[in-house]
């Protein structure tokens, strides 16, 4: 099958005129598969179709990613699952499915330092990118300093306005820092708005029952969990520090205890309301 100059050209004015580079591009490859007979000309139209589309979807989630403040992409596929035993996987995967957003409900991913909260967290806000969700991921510490700035500027409406547009918000790191004065009743106000209305991960190294002393106020403490564990998701993880795992032998043991490189297990209770199950419940 031979492709008259003018029509290549015609097309080639079209591709850009639509501003479509990546079928452009590949237009030349793909008239000589038509030539060699490799592909029919249906065949060719969809292919340079496909090209287009793939570069136009890496660029949107790309700015995505950007948008949604994720300048570390982790996904489901790298997580080690097998160190961290206590972990239900298919359970994981289901979240991974996204239906938790379309409910508006909360999960928290509560375990010691380096069992994997933060990697679960940035790889479920990728799938939601993927999905075409809006995203939008920071650290506690981040979220208390933007909204505490804003209450100064007057602009705290605005700010907590701006948070709840997102059908996913990630609080990164609850219980890390300590939270200053003020900071917790932000929070609650920030939650409040989004109640009922849009999806929350939150990841945390301190059970519910300490949240009183994370947050310096057990009144907002307990308001703050009122609203974030009415529509729930816990999933407890119990492990090894990752990070740590090939320089545990080195570490002394006072230290490693100190790490929560083997943490002592949670006790029962701690942490999590009659009726709410959690991973080690599950299996």
């Amino acid at each position: 099958m031979t492709v008259h100059i003018s029509t290549i050209d015609s097309i080639r004015r079209s591709l850009v005129a639509l501003r479509m580079p990546r079928a452009l591009e590949a237009l030349d490859a793909t008239l000589r598969r038509i030539e060699q007979g490799d592909i029919d000309g249906i065949q060719a139209f969809d292919e340079l179709l496909v090209e287009e589309l793939t570069l136009r979807e890496t660029r949107r989630i790309k700015a995505a990613l950007s948008m949604a403040r994720l300048t570390t992409v982790k996904t489901l596929s790298s997580f080690d699952f097998t160190f961290q035993p206590s972990l239900d996987r298919n359970r994981v995967m289901a979240l991974a499915e996204l239906k938790f957003i379309d409910r508006a409900e909360v999960v928290h991913l509560l375990g010691p330092p380096g069992t994997g909260k933060s990697h679960l967290a940035t790889a479920l806000a990728v799938e939601a990118v993927k999905a075409g969700k809006s995203v939008y991921f920071a650290t506690l510490a981040d979220i208390i300093t933007s909204l505490a700035k804003a209450e100064r500027e007057g602009t705290l409406r605005e700010r907590i306005r701006y948070l709840s547009r997102s059908a996913l918000l990630v609080v990164d790191e609850i219980g890390y820092l300590p939270v200053v004065p003020g900071g917790g009743n932000l929070f609650f106000q920030l939650v409040n708005a989004r109640y009922e209305k849009g999806a929350m991960i939150l990841t945390s190294n301190r059970g519910f029952a300490e949240w009183g002393e994370v947050f310096g106020d057990a009144v907002v403490a307990t308001a703050l969990l009122d609203r974030l564990l009415h529509h729930a998701v816990v999933v407890q993880i119990e492990g090894s520090s990752y990070r740590l795992r090939q320089h545990a032998d080195l570490i002394p043991e006072h230290v490693r205890s100190k790490a929560l490189i083997n943490p002592p297990p949670v006790p029962k209770k701690r942490g999590r309301p009659p009726g709410l199950k959690t991973d080690r419940d599950n299996g």
